[in-house]
């Protein structure tokens, strides 16, 4: 795979960086949200789960629309129309990529709810919507993790 490497094209060079370049953000998004959601799980603070929601909406959330929109790009560039079957670490990147954006955006969703939900109680209790947000996040995140290795190593 290296001798390919080597030969491919400079104009596929640009939207692989970006790909890669929204996928390393992505995944450090959501290892913030992940840390900061689960070390506020128990607490009654405020400030872990604020911190895990505003990195889902201002890091992992825009990251995700460069990573997907420059695969495409990418994709398109080597020839991988979708009219005929790609390799498999193609499939997988197509896979963790969009039940990902949809788990992030119902994860942004409840934890923005619960967060909000926290703010208004007096004192601030753990919300359950935020929980199931932590939930779904650790899942998107282990999903992508499998992505990154299926994309660095393509298997097939």
């Amino acid at each position: 795979m290296s001798v390919l490497a080597a030969i491919r094209p400079d104009d596929w060079n640009f939207p692989l960086l970006l790909h890669v370049l929204g996928a390393m953000l992505l995944v450090g998004g959501l290892l913030a949200a992940v840390t900061s959601l689960w070390l506020g799980w128990r607490g009654d603070a405020l400030t872990l789960p604020r911190l895990g929601f505003r990195s889902l909406l201002l890091v992992a959330f825009p990251a995700w629309w460069l990573m997907r929109i420059a695969a495409e790009w990418t994709a398109s560039k080597e020839g991988f129309s979708g009219e005929e079957e790609g390799p498999a670490w193609l499939g997988i990147g197509y896979i963790t990529a969009e039940g990902g954006g949809l788990l992030i955006l119902i994860s942004i969703i409840l934890t923005g709810l619960g967060v909000r939900r926290m703010r208004q109680a007096e004192p601030p209790r753990a919300s359950v919507l935020v929980r199931i947000g932590t939930v779904l996040v650790t899942i998107v995140l282990a999903a992508y993790v499998v992505a990154v290795w299926a994309m660095t190593t393509k298997p097939d």
